[in-house]
């Protein structure tokens, strides 16, 4: 989405949803001052209302919001599109950043951050989507296209994030190919997911639930080693 205000071209709408109202306005400042056009919504209703309203580049999400949490959100969110989502949390345990990607989200920030780095991963999770060349893999019953991000299991099509079609996508490339965690963020990420061994396991898991179908488990789990994606014989 490309706006004009005020003789400035803005090349991203991003989607704030944040219930503390000084942390949103910051963020809004700051997505603004690198180019953003931005809105901000302080309650997970009006939260999703805007999302379908404006259809923005990015979305930024606090785990805890009123009227309709953060998690709830977020998949009722990936149910309707492949929109990247931020998902903003105050708690450092692990399990609760789990949750967050679980439940849908592309990456996550712990607060208290810095805002730059906030802008930094968006940027990033947005080339990601902007920058993949059009191809159409088809591995077995399998295809995606990356550039649209669209994925069929035999003649069913599938829902997945952006983080999950980078998965995917990692796999497919390199079929029955035993691949570690920190192989598969770095093929999928470019080394740029902040991220550890549950969350990646976390992902996979939630991969695995769209693509698994009739008996078909692709991606196998190499205990020790880390995973291979088993492309059948014809």
């Amino acid at each position: 989405m490309r706006r004009v205000t005020r003789g400035l071209t803005i090349s991203g709408t991003v989607l704030i949803i944040e219930d503390d109202t000084r942390i949103a306005n910051w963020v809004k400042v700051y997505f603004e001052r690198a180019g953003f056009f931005a809105e901000v919504a302080h309650d997970g209703e009006s939260g999703l209302d805007l999302a379908r309203d404006l259809i923005p580049d990015l979305i930024i999400l606090a785990l805890m919001l009123p009227s309709l949490d953060g998690v709830e959100l977020c998949r009722i969110l990936r149910r309707e599109s492949d929109v990247p989502i931020i998902m903003l949390t105050a708690r450092e345990a692990p399990a609760e950043r789990v949750i967050g990607l679980d439940s849908g989200a592309d990456d996550y920030v712990i607060k208290p951050f810095d805002p730059d780095e906030v802008i930094a991963r968006a940027h990033a999770l947005l080339r990601r989507v902007k920058d993949r060349v059009q191809q159409v893999l088809t591995r077995g019953h399998i295809t995606l296209n990356e550039t649209t991000g669209m994925v069929t299991v035999g003649e069913e099509p599938a829902t997945l994030s952006q983080a999950q079609v980078a998965l995917l996508s990692a796999f497919m490339r390199h079929p029955n190919q035993l691949l570690t965690r920190d192989q598969l963020i770095s093929l999928a990420f470019n080394d740029e997911f902040d991220g550890f061994d549950r969350a990646i396991d976390s992902q996979i898991a939630r991969l695995r639930k769209q693509i698994n179908r009739n008996g078909r488990e692709p991606i196998q789990t190499v205990y020790g080693g880390g995973y291979r994606f088993m492309v059948e014989d014809k």
